[in-house]
């Protein structure tokens, strides 16, 4: 068969743990059974072990063995959730909090505000010269108690400095960042959205509670004013394996 014999054995444990037969928090037999079982070295059920963390299936804890990771909620994240920021707000939400099917109650945000001259990269983003002065906020958003999702939205200070926007206690704010301007008198019109898959920063892997060799969507947004870009996140990042990513394009 070809292959080598550690792929092999995650492929099975994979598998029986796809199916079910290892639930989320189950722990998989010593290694030493498993080898038996297997009929393999212990060295290689180390390895097998090890390409199922590095899938993110696993997680190894020392004396704790190895256990399966818990299966997460996914979310679909769409380019039409920011329809529920631009129409009225009967009950405070967000395209967050919508997307991720919690309540107001439920919505947690952790932020920092810092205001900052924009390097060359964002100042081609904003389309403004570098060294423009830009508000810079980053958050991390909660569904309940998880860390879901981390952010870094900058806004032109042109258009916000002074105002209730650039205040950090007013977060969270129903509608986000297109009620947050629409209060300002700037309507967004159009939202752009590039998206890439990487791994993690340090940072990233920590903040959002990642197990090893879960890969995040990184993405860059672009939120339009006409034709001026009147804010920037860069980037948003999302675990990878607690969403998907869904497009759709009629062609009639």
């Amino acid at each position: 068969m070809p292959g080598h014999a550690y792929e092999h054995v995650a492929k099975e444990l994979r598998e029986a743990i796809v199916s079910g037969q290892y639930a989320p928090g189950d722990r998989l037999p010593r290694q030493e059974d498993l080898a038996a079982q297997y009929e393999v070295s212990v060295i290689v059920i180390r390895q097998a072990i090890g390409l199922l963390k590095g899938q993110g299936f696993v997680d190894t804890s020392g004396r704790g063995g190895t256990v399966v990771r818990e299966r997460l909620p996914v979310r679909r994240i769409t380019m039409d959730r920011y329809l529920v920021d631009a129409g009225p707000q009967e009950v405070p939400q967000t395209s967050f909090t919508n997307n991720a099917g919690i309540t107001w109650s439920q919505y947690r945000l952790d932020k920092a505000f810092r205001w900052i001259a924009a390097d060359e990269h964002l100042a081609r983003l904003f389309g403004v010269e570098a060294e423009t002065r830009v508000l810079e906020r980053r958050f991390v958003f909660y569904a309940g108690e998880l860390p879901s999702q981390m952010s870094r939205s900058c806004l032109l200070a042109e258009d916000v400095e002074g105002t209730p926007v650039a205040d950090p206690h007013n977060e969270p704010w129903p509608g986000g960042n297109i009620g947050q301007l629409r209060t300002l008198g700037i309507e967004i019109d159009r939202v752009t959205e590039e998206t890439a898959i990487r791994m993690p920063t340090p940072d990233e892997a920590s903040t959002l509670k990642l197990g090893a060799g879960v890969p995040v969507f990184a993405i860059t947004r672009l939120m339009y004013a006409g034709d001026r870009v009147v804010e920037v996140a860069d980037p948003i990042v999302i675990p990878g394996d607690r969403a998907v990513r869904f497009d759709e394009i009629t062609l009639t």
